[in-house]
């Protein structure tokens, strides 16, 4: 390896490095309440060392968001390729799930965390495209579903928005609740499983 492209590699690490810890100090002490200085403390850098790699905080949570809606649109890639709209929308609940779990900081910050909107940039993330905005892709689906008669109503947003407020509340309370002995908690698969199938239930008979 040459020294630009080992330069490039450190570039990238410090900038993942940055992203870490931004999004872990976002999820933990509030989006507010953290400045630029407070991050490159916790990874023992200098101020001018991130303003290198982003001109401000929003600039930093733009590229976070950006990254980890992404990721999350990528998890449904094979579950466009199902011809089934009922199918689909089971396992994309289950997808999503899986991915919340997974990565529960950045769950944490991207439906967990106040802070300000992000408009993402089309160049990234196109807003509307199902094969990059996860929620465009819920939403295809719930259309198919409603075109071809498998589901009941005419709001295409309100079906998609309840089915995610569902499956969001298996996600956010197995993250914020898990070692709660106060509840006697059924395993998260058979939570899921139930609410998953709940939903789909009722949005067939809306």
């Amino acid at each position: 390896m040459g020294s630009r492209e080992r330069r490039e590699r450190e570039r990238e690490e410090v900038r993942t490095l940055i992203l870490d810890t931004a999004r872990e100090l976002f999820v933990n002490e509030g989006y507010d309440a953290v400045t630029m200085r407070r991050i490159a403390e916790r990874i023992e850098y200098s101020p001018t060392a991130i303003y290198f790699h982003f001109r401000d905080k929003e600039s930093l949570l733009k590229e976070l968001c950006q990254t980890d809606f992404l990721t999350l649109a990528h998890q449904f890639t094979a579950i466009a390729r199902i011809e089934d709209p009922i199918e689909q929308l089971r396992r994309i609940g289950q997808a999503y799930v899986e991915f919340g779990l997974r990565n529960p900081n950045h769950y944490r910050l991207m439906f967990m965390t106040p802070h300000p909107p992000v408009e993402p940039d089309d160049e990234m993330l196109q807003k509307g495209n199902p094969e990059e905005d996860a929620y465009a892709f819920l939403r295809q689906i719930i259309e198919r579903g409603l075109a071809a008669g498998r589901l009941s109503g005419t709001d295409a947003e309100l079906l998609s928005q309840t089915m995610w407020a569902g499956v969001h509340g298996v996600i956010s309370l197995q993250l914020a609740k898990q070692n709660d002995p106060w509840i006697n908690w059924r395993s998260l698969e058979e939570r899921t499983t139930l609410m998953i199938e709940t939903l789909i239930a009722g949005l067939e008979h809306a």
